[in-house]
Protein backbone atom coordinates (compact mmCIF):
# COMPACT_ATOMS: atom_id res chain seq x y z
CA UNK A 1 0.00 0.00 0.00
CA UNK A 2 1.25 3.12 -1.00
CA UNK A 3 0.45 6.63 0.65
CA UNK A 4 0.71 9.71 0.65
CA UNK A 5 -0.09 12.61 3.81
CA UNK A 6 -0.30 16.47 3.62
CA UNK A 7 -1.44 19.36 5.89
CA UNK A 8 -1.11 22.97 5.75
CA UNK A 9 -1.33 24.32 9.29
CA UNK A 10 -0.39 22.13 12.16
CA UNK A 11 -1.45 23.20 16.09
CA UNK A 12 0.17 21.08 18.88
CA UNK A 13 -2.94 19.70 19.71
CA UNK A 14 -3.63 18.38 16.76
CA UNK A 15 -0.03 16.22 15.99
CA UNK A 16 -0.98 13.05 18.06
CA UNK A 17 -3.64 12.18 15.03
CA UNK A 18 -0.65 12.11 12.74
CA UNK A 19 1.37 9.79 14.18
CA UNK A 20 -0.88 7.46 14.87
CA UNK A 21 -1.86 7.46 11.28
CA UNK A 22 1.90 6.68 10.49
CA UNK A 23 1.86 4.12 13.35
CA UNK A 24 -0.98 2.09 11.55
CA UNK A 25 0.22 2.51 8.35
CA UNK A 26 3.66 0.74 9.83
CA UNK A 27 1.64 -1.83 10.58
CA UNK A 28 0.74 -3.04 7.34
CA UNK A 29 4.25 -2.01 5.76
CA UNK A 30 2.52 0.35 4.02
CA UNK A 31 4.86 2.84 1.65
CA UNK A 32 4.66 6.68 2.85
CA UNK A 33 5.39 9.79 1.19
CA UNK A 34 4.94 13.28 3.21
CA UNK A 35 5.07 16.60 1.72
CA UNK A 36 8.02 18.42 1.86
CA UNK A 37 6.66 21.50 4.32
CA UNK A 38 3.99 19.40 6.07
CA UNK A 39 7.40 17.15 7.25
CA UNK A 40 8.89 19.83 8.42
CA UNK A 41 6.08 20.50 10.69
CA UNK A 42 5.56 17.65 11.91
CA UNK A 43 8.86 16.77 12.82
CA UNK A 44 8.80 19.77 15.33
CA UNK A 45 6.44 17.80 17.28
CA UNK A 46 8.55 14.28 17.28
CA UNK A 47 11.43 12.72 15.18
CA UNK A 48 10.57 11.17 12.14
CA UNK A 49 12.34 8.21 10.34
CA UNK A 50 13.53 9.35 6.91
CA UNK A 51 10.30 9.28 4.53
CA UNK A 52 10.60 10.48 0.78
CA UNK A 53 8.95 13.29 0.36
CA UNK A 54 6.72 15.17 -2.55
CA UNK A 55 5.79 18.68 -3.43
CA UNK A 56 3.47 20.34 -5.60
CA UNK A 57 5.80 20.03 -8.47
CA UNK A 58 6.82 16.10 -8.58
CA UNK A 59 6.63 13.20 -6.32
CA UNK A 60 3.39 11.92 -6.61
CA UNK A 61 1.90 9.26 -9.30
CA UNK A 62 -1.03 7.02 -10.25
CA UNK A 63 0.79 4.14 -8.35
CA UNK A 64 -0.57 5.82 -4.83
CA UNK A 65 -3.68 4.07 -3.48
CA UNK A 66 -4.23 6.84 -1.09
CA UNK A 67 -3.95 10.80 -0.18
CA UNK A 68 -4.69 11.59 3.28
CA UNK A 69 -5.17 15.14 3.90
CA UNK A 70 -5.07 16.92 7.65
CA UNK A 71 -6.77 19.88 8.14
CA UNK A 72 -10.31 21.31 7.01
CA UNK A 73 -12.01 21.79 3.90
CA UNK A 74 -9.67 24.31 2.87
CA UNK A 75 -6.70 22.36 2.73
CA UNK A 76 -8.52 19.38 1.26
CA UNK A 77 -8.97 21.98 -1.30
CA UNK A 78 -5.51 22.62 -1.70
CA UNK A 79 -4.96 18.71 -1.76
CA UNK A 80 -6.73 18.68 -5.47
CA UNK A 81 -3.98 20.61 -6.74
CA UNK A 82 -1.43 18.18 -6.32
CA UNK A 83 -3.30 15.33 -7.11
CA UNK A 84 -4.85 16.85 -10.30
CA UNK A 85 -6.18 14.17 -12.96
CA UNK A 86 -3.73 11.22 -11.35
CA UNK A 87 -6.83 9.74 -10.40
CA UNK A 88 -5.38 9.30 -6.37
CA UNK A 89 -8.17 8.25 -3.88
CA UNK A 90 -8.47 11.61 -1.37
CA UNK A 91 -9.47 10.95 2.27
CA UNK A 92 -9.69 14.17 4.69
CA UNK A 93 -8.82 14.13 8.46
CA UNK A 94 -10.62 16.96 9.91
CA UNK A 95 -8.76 19.29 12.60
CA UNK A 96 -10.71 22.34 11.52
CA UNK A 97 -13.88 23.39 12.27
CA UNK A 98 -16.83 22.86 9.62
CA UNK A 99 -15.54 19.84 7.62
CA UNK A 100 -17.79 18.99 4.54
CA UNK A 101 -15.29 17.61 2.68
CA UNK A 102 -12.92 16.55 5.37
CA UNK A 103 -15.14 14.21 7.19
CA UNK A 104 -12.81 11.55 9.19
CA UNK A 105 -12.70 12.85 12.79
CA UNK A 106 -9.05 13.08 14.02
CA UNK A 107 -10.06 10.78 16.79
CA UNK A 108 -10.67 8.12 14.63
CA UNK A 109 -7.48 8.22 12.54
CA UNK A 110 -7.01 4.87 12.98
CA UNK A 111 -10.20 3.63 10.97
CA UNK A 112 -8.50 5.47 7.68
CA UNK A 113 -6.20 2.61 7.26
CA UNK A 114 -8.32 -0.44 9.26
CA UNK A 115 -11.43 -0.13 7.36
CA UNK A 116 -9.53 0.81 3.68
CA UNK A 117 -7.57 -2.34 4.44
CA UNK A 118 -11.13 -4.23 5.27
CA UNK A 119 -12.72 -2.55 2.06
CA UNK A 120 -15.46 -0.72 3.73
CA UNK A 121 -15.68 2.29 1.77
CA UNK A 122 -16.40 3.08 -1.85
CA UNK A 123 -14.62 5.45 -4.00
CA UNK A 124 -17.17 8.42 -5.11
CA UNK A 125 -15.87 10.49 -8.32
CA UNK A 126 -16.60 13.91 -7.92
CA UNK A 127 -16.89 16.13 -10.64
CA UNK A 128 -14.56 20.00 -10.99
CA UNK A 129 -15.12 23.18 -13.47
CA UNK A 130 -12.37 25.16 -15.54
CA UNK A 131 -11.91 28.36 -16.41
CA UNK A 132 -10.62 29.45 -19.95
CA UNK A 133 -9.57 32.89 -21.20
CA UNK A 134 -8.12 34.62 -24.34
CA UNK A 135 -4.86 34.21 -22.68
CA UNK A 136 -3.30 32.62 -19.60
CA UNK A 137 -3.73 34.01 -16.49
CA UNK A 138 -0.46 33.72 -14.47
CA UNK A 139 -1.98 33.22 -11.46
CA UNK A 140 -3.77 30.49 -12.73
CA UNK A 141 -1.19 28.41 -14.82
CA UNK A 142 -2.23 25.05 -15.16
CA UNK A 143 -4.00 24.97 -12.19
CA UNK A 144 -7.19 26.18 -13.74
CA UNK A 145 -9.19 24.23 -12.26
CA UNK A 146 -11.60 23.99 -8.92
CA UNK A 147 -13.82 21.45 -6.91
CA UNK A 148 -15.70 23.53 -5.22
CA UNK A 149 -16.55 26.57 -7.20
CA UNK A 150 -15.62 29.68 -9.76
CA UNK A 151 -16.75 32.83 -8.50
CA UNK A 152 -16.71 36.25 -9.79
CA UNK A 153 -16.67 39.32 -7.73
CA UNK A 154 -15.77 42.98 -7.39
CA UNK A 155 -13.02 44.24 -6.17
CA UNK A 156 -11.81 47.76 -4.63
CA UNK A 157 -15.61 48.94 -4.86
CA UNK A 158 -18.60 49.35 -3.15
CA UNK A 159 -20.64 49.23 -5.93
CA UNK A 160 -22.13 46.61 -7.48
CA UNK A 161 -20.58 44.93 -10.80
CA UNK A 162 -22.89 43.11 -13.53
CA UNK A 163 -22.05 39.88 -14.74
CA UNK A 164 -23.50 39.41 -18.41
CA UNK A 165 -24.63 35.37 -18.28
CA UNK A 166 -24.34 33.03 -21.39
CA UNK A 167 -25.24 29.30 -21.12
CA UNK A 168 -24.39 27.02 -24.73
CA UNK A 169 -24.19 31.26 -26.18
CA UNK A 170 -27.92 31.66 -25.31
CA UNK A 171 -28.13 34.82 -23.24
CA UNK A 172 -29.55 33.97 -19.65
CA UNK A 173 -29.40 37.58 -17.89
CA UNK A 174 -27.25 39.89 -16.41
CA UNK A 175 -26.72 39.68 -12.31
CA UNK A 176 -26.60 43.08 -10.71
CA UNK A 177 -24.87 41.67 -8.07
CA UNK A 178 -21.81 41.78 -5.67
CA UNK A 179 -20.82 39.07 -7.81
CA UNK A 180 -21.60 35.10 -9.33
CA UNK A 181 -20.33 31.54 -8.06
CA UNK A 182 -20.66 28.65 -10.68
CA UNK A 183 -20.77 25.58 -8.26
CA UNK A 184 -20.18 22.39 -8.54
CA UNK A 185 -22.25 19.53 -6.64
CA UNK A 186 -19.62 19.14 -4.03
CA UNK A 187 -19.26 22.78 -3.69
CA UNK A 188 -23.08 23.27 -3.21
CA UNK A 189 -22.44 22.84 0.65
CA UNK A 190 -19.91 25.76 0.53
CA UNK A 191 -19.64 29.79 -0.34
CA UNK A 192 -22.77 28.56 -3.07
CA UNK A 193 -25.10 27.57 0.78
CA UNK A 194 -23.54 30.86 2.51
CA UNK A 195 -25.44 32.69 -0.45
CA UNK A 196 -28.86 30.76 -0.53
CA UNK A 197 -28.03 28.37 -3.02
CA UNK A 198 -29.00 24.40 -2.94
CA UNK A 199 -27.42 21.60 -1.25
CA UNK A 200 -26.77 19.12 -4.27
CA UNK A 201 -26.32 16.13 -3.53
CA UNK A 202 -22.35 15.36 -4.90
CA UNK A 203 -22.81 12.46 -8.07
CA UNK A 204 -26.04 14.92 -9.32
CA UNK A 205 -24.90 15.93 -13.16
CA UNK A 206 -25.80 19.38 -12.16
CA UNK A 207 -23.97 23.04 -11.47
CA UNK A 208 -25.49 25.98 -9.96
CA UNK A 209 -25.47 29.53 -10.59
CA UNK A 210 -25.73 31.85 -7.09
CA UNK A 211 -25.73 34.92 -7.36
CA UNK A 212 -24.17 36.99 -4.34
CA UNK A 213 -26.20 40.31 -2.73
CA UNK A 214 -28.25 40.27 -6.20
CA UNK A 215 -30.08 43.93 -6.85
CA UNK A 216 -32.23 42.03 -9.09
CA UNK A 217 -34.65 40.79 -6.17
CA UNK A 218 -36.09 38.02 -8.43
CA UNK A 219 -32.43 36.87 -9.47
CA UNK A 220 -32.18 33.29 -7.78
CA UNK A 221 -30.00 30.25 -7.66
CA UNK A 222 -30.55 28.30 -10.94
CA UNK A 223 -29.15 24.55 -11.58
CA UNK A 224 -28.49 23.45 -14.71
CA UNK A 225 -27.03 20.64 -16.26
CA UNK A 226 -23.20 20.21 -16.26
CA UNK A 227 -22.38 20.25 -19.96
CA UNK A 228 -23.49 23.50 -19.98
CA UNK A 229 -20.93 25.89 -21.21
CA UNK A 230 -20.98 29.42 -19.50
CA UNK A 231 -19.93 32.57 -20.89
CA UNK A 232 -19.68 35.54 -18.40
CA UNK A 233 -18.60 39.02 -19.17
CA UNK A 234 -17.91 42.10 -16.32
CA UNK A 235 -18.39 45.40 -16.25
CA UNK A 236 -18.38 48.13 -13.41
CA UNK A 237 -17.73 51.08 -11.86
CA UNK A 238 -13.92 49.95 -11.49
CA UNK A 239 -11.31 48.49 -14.61
CA UNK A 240 -10.89 45.29 -12.42
CA UNK A 241 -12.99 42.42 -10.93
CA UNK A 242 -11.74 39.11 -8.98
CA UNK A 243 -11.64 35.33 -10.48
CA UNK A 244 -11.19 32.88 -7.74
CA UNK A 245 -11.62 29.08 -8.21
CA UNK A 246 -11.80 27.75 -4.67
CA UNK A 247 -8.83 29.55 -2.79
CA UNK A 248 -6.91 30.85 -5.97
CA UNK A 249 -7.89 34.81 -6.48
CA UNK A 250 -6.55 36.26 -9.67
CA UNK A 251 -7.48 40.05 -10.89
CA UNK A 252 -9.26 39.96 -14.11
CA UNK A 253 -10.13 43.13 -16.40
CA UNK A 254 -13.54 44.08 -17.22
CA UNK A 255 -15.09 43.04 -20.40
CA UNK A 256 -12.41 39.93 -20.89
CA UNK A 257 -15.07 37.01 -22.04
CA UNK A 258 -14.25 34.08 -19.57
CA UNK A 259 -15.25 30.57 -20.38
CA UNK A 260 -16.27 28.12 -17.65
CA UNK A 261 -17.06 24.51 -18.25
CA UNK A 262 -17.07 21.20 -16.27
CA UNK A 263 -13.01 19.42 -16.91
CA UNK A 264 -12.59 16.16 -18.34
CA UNK A 265 -11.27 14.45 -15.19
CA UNK A 266 -12.57 13.75 -11.48
CA UNK A 267 -11.27 13.75 -8.44
CA UNK A 268 -11.91 10.33 -6.48
CA UNK A 269 -12.90 10.76 -2.93
CA UNK A 270 -12.71 7.78 -0.36
CA UNK A 271 -16.14 7.78 1.16
CA UNK A 272 -15.90 5.14 4.14
CA UNK A 273 -19.56 3.14 5.25
CA UNK A 274 -19.02 4.57 8.30
CA UNK A 275 -18.90 8.30 7.04
CA UNK A 276 -21.11 9.32 4.26
CA UNK A 277 -22.86 12.62 2.57
CA UNK A 278 -25.95 12.19 4.48
CA UNK A 279 -24.31 11.35 7.69
CA UNK A 280 -22.33 14.73 7.15
CA UNK A 281 -25.27 16.74 6.32
CA UNK A 282 -27.48 15.85 9.45
CA UNK A 283 -24.17 16.22 11.96
CA UNK A 284 -22.90 20.06 10.19
CA UNK A 285 -26.32 20.90 9.45
CA UNK A 286 -28.10 19.50 12.34
CA UNK A 287 -30.74 18.26 10.09
CA UNK A 288 -33.07 15.59 12.03
CA UNK A 289 -32.48 17.30 15.29
CA UNK A 290 -36.09 18.43 15.90
CA UNK A 291 -37.43 16.63 18.88
CA UNK A 292 -40.57 15.27 16.83
CA UNK A 293 -37.98 12.98 14.84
Amino acid sequence: MKVAIYGQAFHEHDFECVFELLDELEKIDATVYIEAKFIKLVAKFKPLKNFPTFALTHGLDSTFDMFVSFGGDGTMLRAVTYVRDLGIPIVGVNTGRLGFLSTFKKEDVRKVVTEFVEGAYTIEERSLVEIRFDEEILEFGDLNFALNEISVSRKDTTSMITVETYLNDDYLTSYWADGLIVSTPTGSTGYSLSCGGPVIAPSAKSLVLTPIAPHNLNARPFVIADDTIIRLKVSGREENHLVSLDSRIAIIPNGKEIVIQKSDFYIKMIEYKSESFLKTLRNKLLWGQDRRN
